[in-house]
């Protein structure tokens, strides 16, 4: 009977891996990994097990020569073997962890010439991490002082109404205004419903990349304003190529930009330019002063950040955020991304003090208001170990969706449970 429920279970995840979401594309054959606790979360020094399944379109296979790896959350692996499949699963014993964090195992095979390959992940305490990274003794002056200085930069706001784009019920936009330095402007993609009325806004921030912005049309029909932005100060309704473009060349590493200088840091331009995405959206008569910050990755770090540094943003959806404890690395667990510090030759005392001040977990200590969280323990993007320590120091209301067995991707469900919960938030519904 236990195999039996094995086997469906995995059937199950087999499902639900065919929603349409970012989830990766399923292969002729898939290897299954479960751990022996259905809620993969273990207290520090038990013992772990992970049951492996071969499946051929579905159906299990036997016989079949297992090679699995053993590691900490981003750390090299510390055990390594082969073992067989037989009637339908093999266990593999991964032993524990005496510390707080993640437990990875890769396995791998091959079937008739073609790799595959399988990964499970299991949190050890998680709720007791904390981050690597400290907060600057003039952290609140550094950006009090960035602050005065952004609003002292006059906004100056276009607004482009894009026909083509609007429907029935929302009017789109191209926008842009001016951030924190003359001539500096962030470039965004505006829905508005058309319906006359008062309405709250969610800011949407950006994943990492270069990339046109098409505004998020059907949910503004559904009674908000939406300000989507780019962050490189570049129009968001290019052709494709353009953004290719720049992201093989001149923007190539953009988030590794003057890491030795504070002032001249990259994402110094990036985090005034969303509280200056708030300064335009309470330009417009049709905002009724609640607001919300949503993004996944680059935009789940820049969600949270936001809030913690404008106390007008009244609730946050992030997803896997990115930039969480960089300095994690330093005591040889992961660092968030974009890794910064994995290298050993970027860990000098200035790059690491620069990092302290953008720091994703350094914001999340002074969110004041509701957060909702949601990530994977596969993500070895924005690794789970990191994201924990950013959601644990947060102190104002928050709630968690963990997607056990998903990596750098959400579910559909996943997505639509986050903008229920923005909606009540921001209009009680």
């Amino acid at each position: 009977m236990k195999h039996l429920y094995f086997i469906l279970t995995i059937l199950l995840v087999c499902t639900w891996n065919t929603l349409p979401a970012k989830v990766p594309t399923l292969k002729l054959i898939t290897l299954q990994l479960i751990p022996d606790h259905t809620d993969f979360l273990y207290k520090t020094g038990e013992k772990v097990n992970f049951k492996v399944a071969a499946l051929r379109c579905g159906m299990p296979l036997d016989n079949i020569e297992i090679r699995y790896e053993i590691s900490e959350d981003m750390m090299k692996p510390h055990k390594a073997g082969t073992t067989q499949i037989k009637n339908g699963t093999v266990e593999i014993n991964a032993g524990t962890m005496k510390q707080e964090g993640f437990l990875r195992c890769h396995v791998y095979t091959k079937y008739q010439g073609v790799e595959y390959s399988g990964v499970s992940t299991v949190g050890f305490s998680p709720e007791k991490l904390r981050p690597v990274t400290t907060l600057p003794d003039d952290f609140f002056d550094f950006w009090n002082t960035n602050k005065v200085e952004a609003k002292k930069c006059p906004l100056k706001p276009l607004m482009t109404l894009l026909p083509e784009k609007c429907t029935d019920k929302v009017n789109v936009y191209h926008i842009s205004f001016q951030n924190n330095v003359n001539g500096s402007r962030i470039y965004g993609t505006l829905c508005i419903p058309k319906l006359p009325g008062k309405y709250p806004a969610i800011l949407k921030v950006p994943g990492a990349g270069i990339r046109a912005y098409n505004g998020e049309i059907e949910r503004s029909a559904r009674g908000f304003i939406i300000l989507e932005i780019g962050i490189h100060g570049i129009p968001v309704n290019m052709p494709g190529t353009i953004y290719r473009d720049l992201y093989a060349g001149a923007l190539k590493d953009y988030y590794f930009f003057n890491l030795s200088n504070r002032d001249n840091y990259y994402y110094k331009r990036v985090y005034t330019g969303c509280m200056r995405a708030i300064d335009f959206i309470y330009t417009l008569p049709q905002f009724n002063g609640t607001l919300g910050t949503f993004g996944g990755s680059q935009g789940g770090a820049l969600s949270l950040i936001t809030a913690g540094l404008d106390k007008r943003v009244k609730a946050v959806v992030s997803f896997y955020p990115a930039l969480c404890d960089l300095a994690g690395y330093t005591k040889n667990r992961a660092g968030g991304w974009p890794h910064i510090f994995k290298e050993n030759g970027n860990q000098t005392p200035k790059k690491l003090q620069v990092a302290s001040y953008y720091d994703t977990v350094n914001f999340a200590r002074q969110i004041t208001v509701p957060v909702f969280c949601s990530f994977g323990y596969n993500d070895m993007t924005c690794p789970p170990t990191t994201t924990y320590s950013a959601y644990n120091v947060i102190n104002s209301p928050k709630e968690l969706f963990i997607a056990e067995n998903t990596s750098h991707y959400t579910y559909p469900e996943q997505m639509d449970i986050a903008w229920k919960w923005i909606t009540k938030q921001l209009t009680d519904k």
